[in-house]
């Protein structure tokens, strides 16, 4: 009896030592030779930078609009950051090099000479919005015109879905025209967005090109933090064009679209943002920035 009870004790002893190994990791002596034995990993962590109790449901932005329209450049958050906020979305970089777009958790930049590149986790963001997408909605649009014709569509959409939600998609297929910007690399000290796009965007037109637009939609009550309604950028199938979208065309498009209820920002702590007057009207500024247009 005393010895099936002392069996009984060496097993669960036992079991909570591999247990602890199992969990911790340990350094065990055998011959007077010492090994570390690895924890197991961390099963919470999955794909694209996203752990188990990451909240997908969330366009998580970097700085305001309106910070960039004057002027802030800086980028503040890093892209290996960037990727653990989201795995598809649109923005720019560091001293305005290049449109950005993230696409199934790669981040690529447009350059101002019409290149796309894949761009280093070191590299910094000063705005950018970004989630996990997850599709909710999948259908196919056709006969689409120009980019209007695009918005139009996906208003329709978002009427269905609820008007003060955001919503980011992926539009892909191949385009009869595609017609993109991209900035040259500022230097300091920076100038107003509007003023850098008089002088220093660069336009790209691309005739059947097969490739994907990623879009961002801001409700209304989105206006003193970033433009509302669509945002579309573009990278081609190869990875080899890309930018910002200006207008557009396609026979026809098959649409992912991600509704997101929630909202999170990343704001910079720079001098030249903590001391903006934000209560200026950027209105007219953000129109000329979106459409290239006066």
């Amino acid at each position: 009896m005393k010895n099936s009870k002392f069996r009984k004790s060496c097993l669960e002893l036992g079991l909570l030592l591999a247990m602890s190994v199992f969990m911790t990791g340990c350094v065990v002596t055998v011959d007077g030779k010492s090994a570390y034995i690895a924890p197991a990993p961390d099963t919470a962590e999955v794909s694209n930078g996203a752990s188990a109790d990451t909240d997908r449901e969330v366009i998580n932005q970097v700085s305001l609009l309106q910070g960039l329209t004057f002027g802030d450049y800086s980028g503040s958050v890093p892209v290996s950051r960037l990727r653990e906020l989201g795995d598809t979305g649109i923005g720019t970089f560091d001293a305005l090099n290049g449109e950005l777009i993230m696409l199934d958790g790669t981040v690529y930049r447009a350059a101002y000479d019409g290149s796309v590149e894949e761009v280093a986790d070191e590299e910094t963001i000063p705005f950018s919005n970004v989630t996990f997408f997850d599709a909710d909605e999948e259908f196919s649009l056709s006969g689409i015109d120009n980019v209007n014709t695009l918005k139009s569509e996906l208003d329709a959409k978002v009427d269905e879905l609820g008007d003060n939600r955001f919503y980011m998609i992926k539009a892909t297929g191949s385009f009869t025209n595609m017609q993109v910007r991209s900035e040259l690399p500022q230097t300091e000290p920076y100038k107003p967005l509007a003023e850098v796009l008089e002088t220093d965007q660069t336009f790209f037109d691309y005739e059947n090109i097969k490739g994907t637009v990623v879009g961002l939609y801001c409700p209304a009550y989105m206006n003193d933090l970033n433009a509302v309604g669509w945002h579309f950028h573009f990278v081609s199938d190869d990875r080899l064009y890309g930018g910002h979208v200006l207008d557009l065309g396609a026979e026809e498009l098959d649409i992912s679209i991600d509704r997101t209820d929630g909202f999170a920002m990343v704001l910079p702590d720079n001098d030249m943002f903590n001391n903006f007057d934000l209560t200026i009207d950027q209105s007219e500024d953000i129109k000329k920035v979106e459409t290239g247009e006066d």
